[in-house]
């Protein structure tokens, strides 16, 4: 099956008298739609997606701002597949990455947390004192983090909210970051699993904050000459992207180049000297500031970058989603099929395997359609509860889907046939140089033995000469050091002589 990049974006329509935004997937490389689900109008943060693999259907959850709705929509439908009852009107949601546990953050600061397979409410309870406007789950789905209007940010194991011993207690959070002065607008995590993984926090105080979740510290501030709307991160961790309501996004690098000791330049990391550690990223000359800014000219409500990260993917409040080329900032295209709606959601995936209408024949589907749920069952979500019930949990009824038998069997790597095992084993164990038997062969060792013998015949011929030599030296110099001695002696016999007779 060949691999297609594709843009999954979410709008909602600004006026009532417009209608209904949709949920629409672009191709990536030259921006026709592929397929399209209506009756939406899911604001920023209020939508949530699990990407279909081949063996399971993904799904998309969309809440709506003015009722107390859950929209869930299959790729292999156009239509909503579920409405979902909520006990109030949710102002964000996330889905963690299997797609096992959805969050839904309300404008009283409230929090819910249900299983989509059994669609129970694990808990819920008053997170922070103002309105929720973001919810993300870590990569491992271990932590939530969210951010509200009340300027904190609260990072909450998912393993202590679940926790059955704990449902008569308040949730405690796993720590409280709560450097930002302003409502927080955009949370971002990197990668890594909790707790060593960080984060990108963004405010309204134009401020966006680096921090390390296992330390529970902030590492860095880059304060921007506006207040931030919305980020997108590398997945390496080299940059990020922060766009403005005024439609101004700025590329800031975590890295910089500076001088060497030895000459030259060289790379180092940017930043990480705690909270006394803020990079003002007006601080730049013009040059460098052109060559970080990307100017919109309509005010930007979204980020995503493609999964090379070598495209920036800009969604505006007008309704339009512009491509980017990050190295040199040029506008590669443009998609207009949502011009006059909001742009709430964007991000990139490749193209289901069971979306309607593409339905690829490596799944061997019959004449009809239809026929793709039977070969790529979807996720299945029941409706979530409304009140917490402890019957229903202790119970935990799940629904889960096993994989499909494969047809041609794996090969066993215990099955190895004896005759077999031999064989490999004389090919990995037998010598290097392998031994021949011909007459050519010993001839030629046999000249290499007298050789070899001739060889050390000469080199004891000259080591008896050099003995000879060193022999003929010592005696030398041992004559030369006796006559000496006695020559010395003598002479101090005649001046002791001397020395009695002048007494006398």
């Amino acid at each position: 099956m060949k691999l297609q990049e594709t843009i999954l974006c979410s709008s909602a329509a600004q006026l009532s008298t417009v209608g209904l935004g949709t949920v629409a997937l672009h191709d990536l490389q030259t921006g026709t739609t592929l397929a399209s689900f209506k009756q939406t109008n899911a604001g920023p943060h209020c939508t949530a997606i699990l990407e279909s693999t081949s063996t399971e259907g993904g799904f998309v959850l969309t809440c709506q701002p003015d009722k107390s709705i859950l929209n869930v929509y299959h790729f292999q439908k156009d239509q909503i597949s579920l409405k979902i009852v909520l006990p109030e009107k949710l102002s964000c949601i996330a889905v963690d990455r299997r797609g096992d546990m959805c969050a839904g953050g309300t404008a009283q600061g409230r929090i819910y947390l249900w299983e989509t397979s059994s669609g129970i409410l694990y808990n819920s309870w008053d997170a922070h004192y103002r309105q929720v406007n973001v919810l993300r789950f870590t990569n491992d789905g271990d932590a939530l983090i969210s951010g509200s209007d009340d300027s904190g940010v609260n990072v909450w194991s998912v393993s202590r909210l679940l926790d059955g011993d704990l449902q008569n207690e308040l949730p405690v959070p796993f720590c409280t970051l709560s450097d930002h002065t302003l409502p927080v607008t955009d949370i971002v995590c990197g990668v890594g699993l909790f707790p060593n993984c960080r984060l990108l926090t963004s405010s309204v105080d134009h401020s966006v904050k680096l921090w390390d979740i296992s330390s529970k510290s902030l590492l860095t501030t880059f304060q921007f000459p506006q207040s931030i709307s919305c980020l997108a991160w590398d997945i390496t961790e080299r940059l990020f992207f922060a766009a403005s309501p005024n439609g101004s996004v700025h590329q800031m690098n975590l890295f910089r180049q500076r001088e060497s000791k030895f000459g030259g330049q060289v790379m180092e990391a940017l930043g990480g000297a705690g909270v006394t550690d803020i990079i003002r990223v007006g601080d730049e000359n013009d040059e460098t500031r052109k060559k970080r800014l990307i100017s919109v000219g309509q005010p930007v409500s979204t980020l995503a970058l493609s999964l090379a990260s070598s495209l920036l993917l800009v969604g505006t409040t007008e309704g339009l989603i512009h491509i980017y080329d990050i190295p040199s900032h040029q506008l590669l295209r443009t998609i207009s099929t949502h011009k006059g709606f909001s742009i709430g959601y964007l991000c990139t995936m490749l193209k289901p395997p069971d979306l309607i209408g593409h339905i690829s024949l490596d799944f061997t589907v019959g004449n009809n359609a239809a026929d793709a749920k039977d070969v790529v069952p979807v996720k299945p979500i029941i409706p979530f509860q409304r009140m917490r019930d402890a019957k229903t949990r202790e119970a935990h009824d799940i629904a889960m889907l096993l994989p499909k038998p494969i047809e041609s069997p794996c090969y066993d790597v215990t099955a190895y046939e004896e005759e077999e095992f031999h064989r490999d084993h004389a090919f990995f164990v037998k010598p290097l140089l392998p031994t021949h038997s011909s007459e050519t062969d010993v001839s030629t060792l046999k000249s290499r033995v007298s050789e070899l013998e001739g060889e050390v015949e000469r080199l004891r011929e000259h080591l008896g000469k050099a003995k000879g030599v060193n022999d003929a030296i010592w005696d030398t110099v041992v004559k030369q050091l006796v006559v000496a001695k006695n020559l010395s002696s003598s002479e101090d016999g005649d001046e002791e002589l001397a020395r009695k007779r002048s007494r006398i």
